[in-house]
């Protein structure tokens, strides 16, 4: 039995919606059935550009896509500055809502955006794609060995890469009125979720930014990093950048094992992605060895991570338009506590590198 194809549409020519719009496709539960610009010509042309189903209807404004009775859900790849009336605006009109990372400009926004959702019963999910893939979800599995693992204690994340001088000048990500988080909004946010996914979403009692920061002469973030407190000893730290070559490492170190992987964000290899990890260790006249190999383990996927995020948003936007089950709070709760975060190291940098309390 074939499953029913939940509708999106999609508002906004961003770079990163070629990529969504081919998930959509690839999804078994997905189909893409309008896209909108702010211009009919380039709405028509990014179609034309990514194979779009010959059916999708083509509009010439967002407020179109909205209004079109034949979709279910949109993907909202806009600039951060505009999610928030975008987001407010397409869950009022009982749309499901997909919106790109960070997901707004401050938490007291995000709770707008939310609020809305909540109010108008529609589902919302951010697009961070590696907490979809299956790799994610065994190394979560390691992490909660207690014989393997044991207790986390401290855990380190790195997603740079080295931007090209039209991006540094001209990039959305690096214009204050457009994304003003600049490097801390679309690295550091996948940084601080691979951490917070580390501990069980516990946030930290507090952070404080890591010294050295570089700003672009509109005052936005092209560098910076921070470590994070919790409460009960854990420790984390974090860097991100446009400004270094690719990197994109988690390290998670407990009591008893550590793990590694070196393409988080995203995998090397599209339907394979590994890690590794390793146990025990001991001194063996007074020189650190290992008692048994670290081990690399490799997790196979039929899709990319990127389509099985879009079939899981479309599988519980199903669920709550066939059986009419209330939205997944998970996914909120998750993109809220992210935003805490980054706005309390946003907090630290401007305050000079002080230690900021994370909000709640």
């Amino acid at each position: 039995m074939s499953e029913t194809l939940v509708r999106f549409g999609i508002i906004g020519c961003a770079e990163i919606a070629r990529k969504l719009s081919r998930a959509i496709a690839l999804a078994p539960n997905a189909t893409i059935t309008a896209i909108g610009s702010r211009s009919l010509e380039k709405a028509s042309r990014f179609a034309s550009a990514n194979n779009f189903p010959p059916e999708a209807k083509i509009y010439g404004s967002y407020e179109a896509v909205l209004d079109d009775p034949d979709v279910d859900a949109v993907y909202v790849p806009l600039p951060t500055s505009l999610h928030a009336r975008w987001a407010v605006l397409a869950a009022q009109k009982k749309k499901h809502l997909l919106l790109e990372k960070p997901v707004a400009l401050s938490a007291a926004e995000f709770d707008t955006i939310i609020e809305a959702c909540e109010s108008n019963g529609v589902q919302f999910m951010d697009g961070t794609m590696w907490m979809h893939h299956p790799r994610t979800a065994k190394m979560k599995e390691f992490l909660s060995d207690e014989q393997r693992f044991g207790q986390l204690k401290s855990m380190h994340s790195c997603f740079t890469f080295c931007a090209d001088a039209d991006f540094l000048k001209n990039d959305i990500r690096v214009k204050p009125d457009l994304d003003v988080h600049g490097a801390l909004g679309d690295a550091g946010w996948y940084c601080i979720r691979s951490i917070l996914w580390a501990t069980d979403y516990k946030l930290p009692k507090a952070v404080m930014a890591l010294q050295g920061t570089v700003l672009n002469e509109a005052g936005v973030i092209l560098s910076c990093g921070a470590s994070l407190y919790w409460e009960d000893g854990k420790v984390a730290t974090f860097h991100c950048s446009f400004l270094s070559n690719l990197t994109m490492d988690i390290t998670s170190i407990g009591t008893k094992g550590t793990l590694h992987a070196h393409d988080f964000v995203i995998p090397y290899q599209e339907k394979e992605a590994s890690f590794s990890t390793g146990t025990e260790s001991a001194f063996d006249e007074l020189v650190t060895k290992w008692i048994q190999q670290p081990s690399k383990h490799t997790i196979t996927t039929d899709l990319p991570q990127e389509a099985l995020m879009v079939r899981e948003f479309a599988r519980l936007v199903e669920a709550i338009k066939a059986k009419e089950l209330k939205p997944e709070n998970k996914w909120p709760t998750i993109s809220r506590k992210t935003q805490l975060v980054l706005d309390a190291v946003k907090a630290s940098i401007e305050r000079g590198y002080e230690r900021v309390e994370v909000g709640n």
